[in-house]
């Protein structure tokens, strides 16, 4: 039987912060949305994405799972690259 909880703690922090921080990015985007009366996506959408996707991805190399370490790294290239394109557009100052 495996041992879900064999590492040390502070990498479920990074993880479950991570994932915190990633699932929050939507919550934002809604509540920007409702408060516009269309649909928004601020920089902090993208800047939670970065953020959690990065914890996600440092845990995913912790965990040795290419799937997962794949998946978010890939992310990150498009979450980055959004960032820098919303902070370009003119009306995002």
């Amino acid at each position: 039987m495996t041992n879900w909880f064999s590492s040390p703690a502070y990498w479920y922090v990074i993880g479950f912060g991570g994932q915190i921080a990633f699932a929050s990015r939507f919550i934002v985007q809604w509540l920007m949305s409702e408060r516009q009366g269309r649909v928004v996506i601020p920089g902090v959408f993208w800047v939670l994405s970065l953020a959690g996707g990065a914890a996600l991805f440092v845990y995913a190399m912790h965990k040795r799972d290419p799937v997962f370490a794949l998946g978010q790294g890939l992310g990150l290239v498009a979450y980055a690259r959004n960032l820098v394109l919303h902070r370009r557009a003119p009306d995002s100052r």
